[in-house]
């Protein structure tokens, strides 16, 4: 009897090793669109009364998790029915990446060239009264989530991709905690970089003004950087998945090696 137990809590601890390690794997895969979602994300979290910002980012979570069970299981049917469908919606969330980050290459380009000055805030923020304000937090949580069901989309699908020649209880296992990564990790981030202004008006308060100020300043800053590593990440996710899905570009660039 004793031998029975440990014998199962071999395999539990075996299981639990192959998971940690698929998890790994499916992770290192997802991480560049992980990170343009923190940039996306942190973009659209930003603007609102700082007393409401933590409500509205548990709201965009509970939607988010809604997200993850629908696509969860509709991903977890492919894999057992249509495996053989995984490259090709790959190879069309490539090209999605590869538009979208074209074309915030080009919003870059167009603004540098006509020289406008972006506000952070966005306009129907700044335009909303006491009036329509929840109007307008429904509105952005509702385009919130729909760019998160969107790259939730890819991120669960390359995770899948990366552990297609498990088993299924692996697949369900890795895939399903990258999910959960995908959304209390990236969230988690995206709270604590919404906070960083109210943590730079209280040090004002107590009379630290140069380490308020430089707080406050800090917000825009890390938003610039990671949607410009995010959008850098998006381009090299999409040619990847392009040169390891299309067989002639695949040839192409390994002809030149």
């Amino acid at each position: 009897m004793a031998s029975g137990i440990f014998l199962l809590l071999d395999d539990i601890a075996i299981l639990a090793d192959d998971i940690a390690i698929s998890t790994k794997i499916a992770t290192k895969k997802t991480a560049a669109i992980l990170g343009d979602d923190i940039a996306v994300s942190a973009q659209q979290a930003t603007g609102f009364d700082q007393q409401r910002e933590l409500k509205i980012i548990w709201s965009i979570i509970k939607g988010s998790l809604l997200n993850k069970l629908i696509i969860l299981p509709l991903a977890f049917l492919l894999s057992i029915f249509a495996s053989f469908l995984i490259p090709y919606i790959l190879i069309c969330g490539a090209f999605y990446l590869l538009y979208e980050g074209a074309e915030k290459i080009e919003e870059y380009i167009h603004d540098k060239l006509n020289k406008e000055i972006h506000i952070h805030t966005p306009k129907d923020i700044l335009n909303s009264t006491s009036e329509n304000v929840l109007e307008v937090e429904k509105e952005k949580i509702k385009s919130a989530l729909m760019t998160d069901f969107i790259l939730s989309i890819e991120i669960i699908i390359i995770a899948l991709s990366s552990v297609i020649d498990k088993s299924l209880t692996m697949q369900i296992f890795a895939v399903s905690l990258v999910a959960l990564f995908a959304t209390f990790g990236v969230y988690g981030l995206v709270a604590a970089i919404v906070r960083i202004d109210n943590v730079g008006f209280w040090l004002i308060s107590k009379e630290h003004i140069e380490s308020g100020n430089f707080l406050i300043s800090l917000m825009p800053k890390i938003i610039k950087v990671l949607t410009v590593v995010g959008t850098i990440a998006m381009v090299l996710v999409g040619g990847d998945i392009l040169i390891h899905n299309v067989e002639f570009i695949h040839h192409i660039f390994h002809a030149n090696i």
